[in-house]
């Protein structure tokens, strides 16, 4: 009874977060104060580790020999289809330690998914056309999106509490962690500005 009690409470606390659930809205600059585009924010805690699932429907394509998208945003545990659409064959791979994993020589859609199973940010490549590069965030939290044109990103439906807020860019050098400081989120939501430094040109 006690144990059922307890479930209860947190279900009706975890009820209560979501109706309180606000906006979070990030502007993203360059050094120079410049907007940037395509840029990754997320926010990450306790909280949001317990909430997030893996995604569906996720692929990244071979199109005129490149990837597509370049960059993409998954959470934890998402399956991830790799199809060729090229008439050429590619041999994808990554190095990361975030996801270490190879698609040697292939055309169309290899059976088997490749699974990002941990947090961080994964290089992809191809074996045979080294112009090939895509990256991959894997984030362990719900809340995450990319800054538009004007350097803009909208998290909705973000619950009050204490968070990281972390950025992240693909001009960054390569193994660069994302920006990371503190936010917290209230009933209204919150606002505020990052700005990332070290990017290149």
């Amino acid at each position: 009874m006690r144990r059922l009690c307890r479930a209860a409470a947190a279900l009706l606390a975890c009820a209560g977060a979501l109706a309180q659930a606000a906006p979070v809205e990030v502007r993203v600059a360059d050094a120079a104060g410049r907007p940037l585009a395509g840029a990754v924010v997320f926010l990450e805690s306790r909280e949001a580790r317990e909430q997030v699932r893996p995604m569906s429907g996720a692929e990244i394509a071979q199109a005129d020999k490149q990837f597509v998208p370049a960059v993409s945003v998954v959470t934890v545990g998402t399956a991830v289809h790799f199809p060729n659409r090229d008439t050429v064959r590619h041999h994808v791979y990554s190095f990361s330690p975030a996801k270490r994993f190879e698609i040697k020589l292939y055309v169309g859609t290899p059976a088997q998914p490749v699974v990002f199973d941990q947090p961080g940010i994964a290089v992809l490549g191809c074996n045979i056309h080294d112009h090939m590069a895509a990256w991959v965030v894997i984030v362990d939290t719900p809340w995450h999106g990319r800054s538009d044109a004007d350097g803009r990103v909208l998290l909705p439906n973000v619950p009050p509490g204490g968070y990281r807020l972390r950025t992240w860019h693909a001009a960054l050098p390569v193994g660069a962690v994302p920006a990371d400081q503190a936010l917290r989120v209230d009933a209204s939501g919150a606002r505020v500005a990052v700005q990332l430094k070290g990017l290149a040109p």
